[in-house]
C-alpha cells in the first residue's frame, strides 16, 4: 500500500531509463574521466570494458546497477563506445553471458566510487526527509523524488521502490506527529477547551462558531465596516496568537491553518488529538491577522467607493443639476453687461460745467435704460442671486471644499464603526503617521463631547478646505465649537492616505502590514547580501554598476546616431522624436495554403477527452495532492478531477457533469475532490509541470526561447458581493470587476499569474507576478502595454534582473537621460538634455540592494513598496532613487525601440500572443455569462487557472 501514492511516471522511472538520456546527462553521468578510463581499457574483451563502463554510468545516473545492462538506450552504449574506441556497440549483448564478471564489476565499481549500501545511508536520509517535512509543504510525492536525489547525490545505493515509499511515508507520518505534538504542547486543558468549542454549532445557529469567524465580509456599508470590525475583535479575543508556537516553523502553521480554513466543523472535529487542536488553534492564528486585513481593505473600498467617491459623484451631479441655471443667470449677465459697454463713452459724460455727482448721476440712469431694454432690473438681481448660490464663495477655498460637503452628510455611515476602528486594529505608525492614529484615538473622545473645542483636535491634520470645514461652522464657530462630524471625516481620510502610504499600518497584518519592517536588515541581510549580488550580477558598490550604466548607455547612444539618418521610419523635429506606425509584415508564399490545410487536419475532439489525454501525456494530476495530506488516492481519480475541471474552466456549474450511476461521478464525490484537491497550490504544481513538458516539444523551440514574456490584465464582472472587487467604467460597464494578471511565454504558455482588484493599475503587480510564476525558467524579457510602465517600475525590475520592455504608444514626448552633458550625440542632442541623476541612486544603493534581496526571498511583496512609495505626491529617498535608476533604462530602452524595427516588432507579436490567448480563454469560459460567481479570491484563482490550463494546451 505504501507505493499507491506514487504516480506512474515515478514507479516507471524508479531506478531505470525512462528513455534516451539527453546530451546534457550523457555529459555528466557517461562521461568517463581519467580513473574510470583506465579500469575500463584494463579489461581484455571488448563488451567487458564497454559492460564495466555502462555499469559506472548507470549506477551515477540512476543509483543502482541494472540486473541486464545490456538493455540501456542505444545512446548510452553508442556514447560509451566512442569514448573506449569500440567500432561495434552491440557486443554490449554479450556482457550478460557471466553473471560473476557483472557482480566483481559492480563491487569493483561501488569501490572506486565509494557507493554505500543502503543501510549505510538509513539514517542520514530519515534526518534528511525529516528535516523537510519540518520546513517545508512538500507532500509524500514530493519528499520521494527528495530522498531519491538525496541517495543519489550521496552516493548510496537505491533499495526497491516499496522500502523506500514506506520509509518516505513512516517518516512523514511521524513527523507529522511530532509537529503535532509539538504545537499542542503549549496549550492548557482550558484554552483547549475553549478551542474545540469553536467546532461546536450553537444552539440555534446553522455553523460553527469556527465556519463563522472564517467568513469573510461581502457587505461594503458602515454596517458592514463594523461587523468586519466585531468579526476581528472576537477572534482576538480568543487570543490564539498569544500562545507561544515558536518551535513550530512558519510553513507548518500555514499548512495546518490552510487545511483549518477549508475543511468542514465535522471534518476537524473528527480530527485525532493532537492534530485536531492543532489545527484549531493554526487557524485562528491566521485568522487573527487576515480579519485585519479584511477590515481594512473593506475600510479603503468603503472610502474609495462609498464615502470619498461618491461624494465627488454626488457634488458633481448636484452641479450638473445647477448647469442650466449657472447658464441662464450667466447669459443674463453677459447681454447687461454687453448693453452696457457697447454705449460710448461720450455719451456716459455730460459738459464741463455740470458737477461731478450731476455726470455721474445722469451716466447711471443713461446706463440702466439701456441694460433694461434688453435685461429687466428684477431678472438681474436673480441671475446674481443665482450666481452666487451656484459658484464658490470667495477666491479662497479650495475645490474640494464642496465635495467635502458631501461627506459630512454621509456621517451616519463612519459613525457605525470610528470607535471599533480605533479600538481593535493593533495600530502602528512612522512618525509622519503618528499623529493620524493619535488622532483616530482621541476621535472617540471628541464625538462624545457636547461641545467639543479646538483644543480637543490636532490642527496639525487640518489642511486649507478641512480647516474651514471643521473650523468655520457659522453655527458652531461663534461658541468655540468645532464640527466634531468634518473632524471625524478629517481623521478618516487622513488614514485612508497614511495607510496606502504605509505611514500608518497594522501590525502583524499581511496585505496591511508594514513592508519596510519586512525588509532583509542585520544579520539577514549579511548573509543573503553575497547570494542577492552573485544571482542578480550586481555591484556592491553603487560606482561599480552605475560605470558599467554609464558605459553601456555612451555606447548606444553611439551606436543609434550613427544609424539614424538611415532610419526611414526616426525622424526628429524641434526636439520631439517621431516614429512611423509599424505595418503589417506580408504573409509568405503559400502561407494561407498550409495555415488552412493545417485547420482541415485538425481532428474535433471532446474536451474531457482532451483533457485525459493531456494527462496521459504529461500526468498533470499526479500533481494533485490532498489538502489533508491523505496518502491513498482513491479509484479513477483522474476521471473526477477532469470533471471538475471541465465544471470550472467553462463556468458552467457542477451541475452538467453530476451522473450518479458512475462511480467517479456522484455529486458528493465531485464536491469531497473540489475541498480537497482544488487549490492553488496544487495548481501551480500542476502548471509548472505543463510548462516543463511543453518545452520538450520540438515545435516549441522553433516558437521562442523562454525568456521573452509578456503580463497584461484580464478583466471579468464580479456580480458577487465581494471586498476585492473594484469599479472600473473603463473595462466594465457596470457593476464591479477584478482582474487576473496573468504572464504569457513565446512558447504560447501561461505561466502563472495573481488577482488583483479592478481598479488598480496593472504594474503595481506584474513583478509580484514575474516572481510567483509557475514556470522553472525566468523570463528574461517582460512586455507590457503602454499603460503598464512608470520610471519607478523600470528602476525596481532592472535592478531584480529584468529587461522592462513596455510598448510605447506615444513617443513624442520622450525625454532621454545621459551622465555626460558635454558629450555630443549628434542628431540625439536635442531630446537628451537631462542628466541622470547618479548621486541619488549611489545615496540609497545599499537601500535599494535591501529591497531587491528582500523581493528575491520572498520578505516583502513588490505591489506593496509600489503603493508604498506611489501613492500621494510625496516621494521618499528610496522610491526617488529606483525613479532616477529607471530613467536610465528607460533610456536604454527607448533608444533601442527607435533604432530596431525588431525589437519593435517583437513586442507586438508577443503583446499580440497574449491577447490571443485572452480570446482563447473568453471562449472557454463562456458559463454564466463569463462572470466570476465568487466573492472570495481564493475562489478566482482557482476558476481562471483552470481555463488558463485549457487555453495553453
Amino acid at each position: 500500500m505504501a507505493v499507491d501514492y506514487l504516480s506512474e511516471e515515478q514507479k516507471a522511472r524508479y531506478a531505470r531509463f525512462a528513455g534516451e538520456p539527453s546530451v546534457q546527462e550523457l555529459e555528466e553521468f557517461f562521461r568517463l574521466d581519467a580513473v574510470a578510463l583506465e579500469q575500463a581499457r584494463a579489461k581484455r574483451q571488448a563488451h567487458n570494458r564497454l559492460g564495466w563502463a555502462v555499469q559506472w554510468g548507470t549506477v551515477r545516473m540512476l543509483g543502482t546497477f541494472l540486473s541486464a545492462p545490456a538493455d540501456v538506450p542505444t545512446g548510452v552504449a553508442e556514447f560509451v563506445a566512442e569514448q573506449l574506441e569500440i567500432d561495434d556497440p552491440s557486443c554490449l549483448k554479450l556482457y550478460p553471458e557471466r553473471l560473476p564478471t557483472q557482480h566483481e564489476h559492480a563491487r569493483e565499481i561501488r569501490r572506486l566510487l565509494k557507493i554505500r549500501d543502503f543501510d549505510d545511508g538509513d539514517l542520514q536520509l530519515r534526518e534528511y526527509i525529516a528535516g523537510r517535512v519540518w520546513v517545508s509543504n512538500e507532500g509524500p510525492r514530493a519528499l520521494f523524488d527528495r530522498a531519491v536525489t538525496w541517495l543519489l547525490r550521496n552516493r548510496v545505493l537505491l533499495p526497491g521502490i516499496t522500502p523506500l515509499a514506506y520509509l518516505v511515508a513512516e517518516v512523514r507520518t511521524g513527523e507529522q506527529a511530532l509537529i503535532y505534538s509539538v504545537a499542542d504542547a503549549p496549550v492548557t486543558p482550558e484554552f483547549r477547551r475553549e478551542l474545540l468549542e469553536l467546532l461546536d454549532v450553537p444552539k440555534g445557529a446553522f455553523r460553527s462558531s469556527l465556519e463563522r469567524r472564517r467568513k469573510g465580509p461581502v457587505d461594503v456599508s458602515g454596517q458592514g465596516q463594523k461587523q468586519a470590525l466585531e468579526r476581528s475583535r472576537d477572534i482576538r479575543e480568543v487570543k490564539a496568537g498569544e500562545v507561544d508556537v515558536w518551535r513550530v516553523p512558519p510553513v507548518k502553521m500555514a499548512e495546518l491553518a490552510r487545511y483549518g480554513m477549508n475543511a468542514h466543523a465535522p471534518t476537524l472535529r473528527c480530527l485525532a488529538e493532537p492534530r485536531r487542536t492543532a489545527t484549531v488553534l493554526a487557524t485562528m492564528r491566521h485568522l487573527e491577522s487576515a480579519a485585519v486585513d479584511d477590515a481594512l481593505t473593506l475600510f479603503d473600498v468603503l472610502m474609495a467607493t462609498k464615502l470619498l467617491a461618491r461624494a465627488e459623484r454626488a457634488d458633481v451631479k448636484e452641479q450638473m443639476k445647477g448647469l442650466p441655471r449657472l447658464r441662464k443667470a450667466a447669459a443674463k449677465v453677459k447681454a447687461a453687461a454687453a448693453a452696457f459697454l457697447d454705449v460710448p463713452i461720450e455719451r456716459l459724460t455730460g459738459g464741463d460745467e455740470e458737477s461731478e455727482a450731476e455726470r455721474g448721476a445722469v451716466a447711471m440712469a443713461e446706463g440702466w435704460a439701456i441694460v433694461e431694454q434688453i435685461v429687466t432690473r428684477e431678472e438681474l438681481v436673480k441671475a446674481v442671486v443665482e450666481l452666487g448660490e451656484l459658484l464658490p464663495e470667495g477666491a479662497g477655498k479650495d475645490a474640494d471644499t464642496a465635495w467635502r460637503k458631501q461627506l459630512i452628510d454621509r456621517y451616519a455611515t463612519a459613525r457605525r464603526f470610528t470607535s471599533l476602528l480605533a479600538e481593535v486594529i493593533p495600530w502602528g505608525a512612522t512618525k509622519a503617521g503618528a499623529p493620524v492614529v493619535e488622532a483616530l484615538r482621541e476621535l472617540p473622545k471628541v464625538q462624545a463631547r457636547r461641545k467639543p473645542g479646538v483644543e480637543h483636535i490636532d490642527t496639525t491634520l487640518l489642511d486649507g478646505a478641512w480647516k474651514r470645514l471643521v473650523l468655520g461652522n457659522p453655527e458652531l464657530a461663534p461658541n468655540g465649537i468645532i464640527d466634531s462630524k468634518a473632524w471625524t471625516f478629517c481623521v478618516l481620510e487622513n488614514l485612508h492616505t497614511a495607510l496606502k502610504r504605509r505611514d500608518v499600518y497594522a501590525k502583524g497584518a499581511d496585505t496591511w502590514g508594514d513592508p519596510r519592517g519586512r525588509l532583509l536588515s542585520g544579520a539577514d541581510w549579511q548573509v543573503n547580501r553575497p547570494r542577492v549580488l552573485t544571482a542578480l550580477e550586481l555591484s556592491g558598490s553603487a560606482g561599480g554598476h552605475l560605470g558599467e550604466l554609464e558605459v553601456l548607455l555612451d555606447e548606444m547612444y553611439a551606436h543609434v546616431a550613427d544609424n539614424l539618418p538611415g532610419n526611414a521610419a526616426v525622424d526628429i523635429v524641434d526636439g520631439k522624436i517621431r516614429l512611423d506606425r509599424l505595418e503589417a509584415e506580408e504573409e509568405p508564399a503559400g502561407y494561407k495554403m498550409v495555415h488552412d490545410a493545417v485547420q482541415a487536419m485538425l481532428p474535433k475532439v471532446d474536451y474531457p477527452e482532451l483533457l485525459l489525454e493531456v494527462h496521459a501525456r504529461t500526468g498533470m494530476f499526479d500533481c494533485f495532492e490532498h489538502i489533508g495530506g491523505k496518502a491513498v488516492r482513491a479509484d479513477d481519480l483522474d476521471l473526477t478531477l477532469t470533471a471538475l475541471l471541465v465544471h470550472k474552466s467553462t463556468n458552467i456549474g457542477m451541475e452538467p457533469v453530476v451522473k450518479p450511476g458512475e462511480k467517479a461521478l456522484p455529486r458528493s464525490r465531485l464536491a469531497a475532490a473540489d475541498s480537497g484537491y482544488f487549490n492553488p497550490a496544487n495548481m501551480g504544481r500542476a502548471s509548472g509541470l505543463l510548462v516543463a513538458r511543453q518545452g520538450d516539444i520540438d515545435l516549441v523551440g522553433d516558437w521562442g526561447g523562454g525568456h521573452v514574456a509578456s503580463a497584461d490584465g484580464m478583466r471579468f464582472t464580479v456580480p458577487a458581493r465581494s471586498i476585492h472587487t473594484r469599479p472600473n467604467r473603463k473595462y466594465i460597464a457596470a457593476g464591479r470587476g477584478a482582474t487576473w494578471l496573468n504572464v504569457v511565454s513565446d512558447r504560447v504558455m501561461g505561466l502563472g499569474g495573481i488577482v488583483m482588484p479592478g481598479t488598480l493599475r496593472d504594474s503595481l503587480g506584474i513583478l509580484d507576478a514575474m516572481f510567483n510564476l509557475d514556470s522553472p525558467v525566468r523570463p528574461e524579457i517582460v512586455i507590457t502595454d503602454t499603460g503598464s510602465y512608470s520610471d519607478l517600475v523600470f528602476g525596481l525590475f532592472a535592478i531584480c534582473g529584468y529587461q522592462f520592455s513596455p510598448r510605447i504608444a506615444d513617443i513624442s514626448d520622450a525625454r532621454l537621460r545621459r551622465f555626460d552633458m558635454g558629450k555630443d550625440y549628434g542628431p540625439l542632442q536635442s531630446v537628451s538634455r537631462q542628466r541622470a541623476q547618479v548621486e541619488r541612486i549611489a545615496q540609497n544603493w545599499e537601500d535599494m540592494l535591501r529591497v531587491v534581496g528582500s523581493l528575491q526571498t520572498g520578505k516583502v511583496r513588490a505591489y506593496d513598496l509600489l503603493r508604498m512609495m506611489t501613492s500621494g505626491d510625496r516621494m521618499t529617498g528610496l522610491s526617488d532613487a529606483f525613479a532616477h535608476c529607471g530613467h536610465i533604462f528607460k533610456t536604454l530602452h527607448l533608444l533601442q525601440f527607435i533604432d530596431s524595427e525588431a525589437y519593435r516588432r517583437m513586442i507586438g507579436v508577443q503583446l499580440n500572443i497574449g491577447e490571443g490567448r485572452h480570446a482563447l480563454g473568453r471562449r472557454i469560459f463562456f458559463g454564466r455569462l463569463g462572470e466570476l460567481r465568487h466573492g472570495y479570491e481564493t475562489g478566482w484563482k482557482i476558476s481562471w487557472g483552470h481555463w488558463v490550463w485549457r487555453s495553453t494546451q
